[in-house]
């Protein structure tokens, strides 16, 4: 009897382990940063969890020029954080408009087609019985291999357009701002450093004191000179959790990535020539514009091989999606196979008794008369 005690009290402490240990293993992932979001690298103190869980972009390039307004969708405890972003040329920096987004989502939405069908179907009569249904601290001036372009404050970011010589010094820069940033974000910075890009660095915070940065955050709008359309995205490299992009192309033509660079196959959502009205409008200007939507999801982030670029198709066919409304077929608001089913056997009654009269009148008549000729002569 002692014995078997014994073996249960062994079992429920090597129980009790187990769960423990996967405790302890969930809260470790829980608590592991996400150090980069699709186009920069979001950072933040040492004791914070952020995580970033969509990213949407509208982005206007007109052969000289390119625009980005960015929207993140974040999540954490969090009270401050840090995005770095690089870019080609030098940037300025505005805030966006937030009906832009918006706008460009009902421009690229289905287009519903309504269908009918006669026989009812799971959820129609008679199988239903219906018939119907704070303020962050500002940026250091400068440091040792890093530029100071500008900073300006712009709602609840401290902006700061930075120019770097040494992936290395960019790092330390950031760090003396108040930030623990991974040692493997200044290799991912090396390739910018090397093709002289400069960098946009933002601080920013909620808009109340002792609150976390947590849901959308207000868009910001870049824009700086271009020969070609890029989306910068090695620094999603980073990422410790899978990424999802959403974005919005506004070019002269129908454009397409040139790979996927790591991640999955990108979906063309919507393709078409628009004229732009309201937010969209002010964001491509008053001409014509091709539009293309474009969803991109990275299971596994350390695939991603580079920037996005992109290029002309070989033709600006349009597409849409279309989705199908189905409903039964109705008369005054009643199924359509009802009278018709139940007109069937009215039609074989009313046959049957015609043939049955035809009948029995066809009985019911005398013979008729036997003619015999008369004899010849």
């Amino acid at each position: 009897m002692r014995a078997r005690v014994a073996e249960r009290a062994t079992g429920r402490r090597r129980a009790l382990c187990v769960v423990l240990v996967l405790l302890a293993v969930q809260l470790g992932w829980l608590a592991r940063p996400a150090y980069a979001c699709g186009c920069g690298a979001m950072v933040h103190g040492p004791n914070a969890t952020m995580a970033v869980h969509h990213e949407t972009s509208a982005v206007r390039w007109d052969g000289t020029t390119e625009q980005i307004m960015m929207s993140l969708t974040v999540d954490g405890n969090a009270p401050d954080a840090a995005w770095i972003m690089p870019v080609p040329h030098r940037a300025t920096v505005r805030l966006g408009h937030p009906e832009l987004l918006t706008e460009l989502g009902r421009l690229t939405e289905p287009v519903t087609e309504h269908r009918s069908y006669f026989w009812p179907r799971s959820g129609d009569w008679p199988f239903e019985w219906s018939f119907g249904g704070a303020t962050a601290p500002a940026p250091g001036a400068r440091a040792p291999g890093v530029g100071v372009v500008g900073r300006e404050r712009l709602g609840p970011f401290d902006v700061a357009r930075l120019t770097a010589t040494d992936p290395e010094a960019l790092r330390n820069w950031l760090k003396t701002n108040g930030f623990q940033l991974p040692p493997s974000l200044a290799e991912e910075l090396r390739p910018y450093v090397t093709q002289r890009w400069e960098y946009v660095a933002i601080r920013l915070a909620p808009a109340e004191r002792h609150t976390y940065l947590t849901g959308t955050l207000d868009p910001l709008r870049l824009t700086f000179a271009s020969e070609r359309l890029v989306y910068p995205m090695r620094l999603s490299r980073l990422a410790r959790t899978p990424q999802s992009l959403s974005l919005y192309l506004l070019a002269p033509h129908r454009m397409e990535p040139h790979s996927a660079i790591g991640g999955a196959s990108p979906q063309v959502l919507y393709a078409g020539r628009i004229r732009p009205l309201g937010a969209v409008r002010d964001f491509s200007g008053a001409g014509p514009a091709f539009l293309t939507a474009l969803d991109q999801s990275f299971p596994e982030p350390r695939r991603i091989s580079g920037d996005h670029e992109f290029r002309r198709t070989a033709a600006d066919t349009p597409y849409q999606r279309v989705t199908y409304a189905y409903s039964l077929l109705e008369v005054g608001g009643i199924p359509l196979w009802i009278p018709t089913v139940g007109g069937v056997p009215l039609l074989l009654v009313a046959a049957t008794a015609l043939a049955v009269g035809h009948h029995a009148r066809r009985r019911a008549a005398p013979p008729a008369p036997v003619r015999v000729p008369p004899p010849l002569g």
